[in-house]
């Protein structure tokens, strides 16, 4: 198997269902499932209250036959629960039906591909990016006002798009790059093992990977070390194929590994990436290439074995982590994200957000509701200020880790969080749980706790009437935000900028 062909059955595989049956979906899968999969679900669903009504049943009366609760039962006709095999043939047994006949690609009526187009355009993040409650579609609900409810969305949807025009393409890549490490627990198989092949070939036993180390690796694949003093400044290395090099800078960046660009640079010629063709193209080069210098540098093996002695002792730390093998925060935090589900069990997010409240990159499987745009892009957006990836900037104390609950309306998530310094300005990298799962984390017993309302523009987006009244159309601020990531960043008067924050400063800066 070539390392090419490793890294794309590891970034297009899909995850397995069992004897043939649909996979049952997660509770808030509905809410970031690809359209076509809720299209199933739904159509799923109406097909069998179709199916119940046509046989007189009512819901308890299913629900026995298929003993669960009507509550489940409903969940299932609205397609916000997708049933396995087993129990899709007790439903067409109680209904008298097919489970052929149940699994049909079209709806029952045109009122009910009415209602699952609405319904589909109310969990899309055109709707959730309104803030507005959706409408609850029942029988008397004309066929007029839904009508006009897909109408109004689709003008919307359109204007978004409209808007989004340019940056489009790269929003969209980002959007379903995320989805795509969601389905596979941000966890690729592959790559681990061309990671522990090096490390294998190099004789390396366990414990931190020095500099000599890597420098053997390089070798090892054919390349050469290089340090130069005039390398192209927008690049942090340069590989030369045709003669077996790798030029570095003389001098390192005091926030970098000096390990890393090496092994970014010779991880590429690992995955066989090519020139790449497209923004997405480049997206998931960049991706692949990070996860593998992250497997070299945090062995799977050796840190499988670390996190699960700290999660025995209730006490996993992304500082301990980060110590063990004398990598970055961030290296240690993405790394987690990469191992925690797959070894550990645990859903988790991931967050690492600029200064200026902009989110650089973003993970996550635990159901945390990040902010997003009409596209369902993550980079680019602002995270509410009550999150702890936006707290920890306040903090004075830089050398102790900031531990905080957030409640939102998904539920009560932790997170630890930490600031790192770049030339670009300042980072929080922040890593977070549900709060079922808080207890095997070092720092769990923290009193530190917010809520969180957005996307609600009124929790920390809207600014109040008074400063509203006061400052619109009368200030102009200029983003700081870093110009890499404005190909990426959503629409909006000034893109990246926090105009609450802006007019707070106003206010409390005018003279009188």
């Amino acid at each position: 198997m070539t390392s090419t062909d490793a890294v794309t059955r590891a970034t297009h595989r899909t995850p397995p269902a069992e004897s043939g049956a649909r996979p049952e979906a997660r509770p808030d899968q509905h809410a970031d499932a690809p359209p076509d999969e809720q299209a199933d679900a739904l159509v799923l669903g109406r097909r069998i209250r179709e199916a119940r009504l046509r046989a007189g049943l009512t819901l308890d009366e299913l629900g026995r036959a298929m003993d669960r609760a009507p509550s489940q039962v409903s969940a299932i006709e609205n397609g916000r629960r997708e049933p396995g095999l087993s129990m899709l043939r007790t439903i067409a047994a109680a209904v008298g039906t097919r489970v052929e006949d149940l699994l049909k690609d079209e709806p029952p009526t045109e009122r009910d591909a009415l209602e699952i187009a609405v319904e589909r355009a109310q969990r899309g993040p055109v709707f959730a990016s309104l803030g507005i409650e959706p409408v609850r579609v029942s029988k008397g609900t004309s066929d007029e006002t839904l009508r006009t409810i897909l109408s109004l969305h689709n003008e919307v949807s359109r204007l978004h798009r409209e808007r989004a025009a340019t940056p489009e393409e790269a929003r969209r890549a980002n959007a379903q790059l995320r989805a795509e490490m969601r389905a596979h627990d941000n966890f690729f198989p592959e790559l681990e093992v061309v990671a522990r092949d090096l490390l294998d070939a190099v004789g390396h036993t366990g414990g931190p990977v020095s500099q000599q180390t890597v420098a053997d690796m390089a070798q090892h694949l054919g390349f050469s070390l290089h340090y130069v003093g005039d390398l192209p400044h927008s690049t942090r290395s340069v590989l030369d194929h045709r003669n077996g090099r790798i030029y570095l800078p003389t001098e390192q960046s005091a926030s970098r590994d000096s390990r890393s660009p090496i092994l970014q640079a010779f991880a590429s010629h690992l995955c066989g990436h090519e020139e790449p063709k497209s923004y997405a193209d480049f997206l998931r080069q960049r991706v692949e290439t990070n996860y593998l210098t992250a497997a070299i540098l945090l062995p799977e093996r050796d840190t499988v074995k670390t996190l699960t002695e700290a999660k025995n002792l209730r006490r996993i730390s992304m500082e301990d982590l980060r110590d063990a093998f004398a990598v970055s925060y961030e290296t240690a935090a993405h790394r987690f994200t990469n191992l925690a589900t797959k070894h550990l069990g645990l859903p988790v997010h991931f967050m690492k957000v600029h200064e200026s409240g902009t989110i650089i990159k973003a993970y996550e499987n635990d159901g945390v509701t990040f902010p997003s745009d009409a596209l369902g892009a993550v980079e680019g957006s602002i995270v509410c200020r009550n999150w702890t990836a936006r707290t920890v900037f306040d903090i004075e104390d830089r050398f102790s880790p900031w531990y905080q609950y957030t409640d939102m309306a998904t539920g009560s998530f932790w997170c630890t969080s930490r600031i790192e310094k770049a030339k670009e300005g300042e980072y929080s990298v922040s890593v977070g749980v549900p709060f079922a799962h808080v207890k095997w984390f070092r720092g769990r017993e923290t009193a530190h706790r917010s809520t969180s309302g957005c996307p609600d523009e009124s929790c920390c987006r809207r600014a109040s009437s008074e400063l509203s009244e006061r400052w619109a159309g009368r200030s102009w601020p200029a983003a700081r935000t870093p110009t890499s990531l404005l190909a990426a960043l959503p629409t909006g008067t000034f893109p990246g900028v926090d105009q609450v924050e802006v007019y707070e400063f106003l206010d409390a800066h005018s003279p009188g």
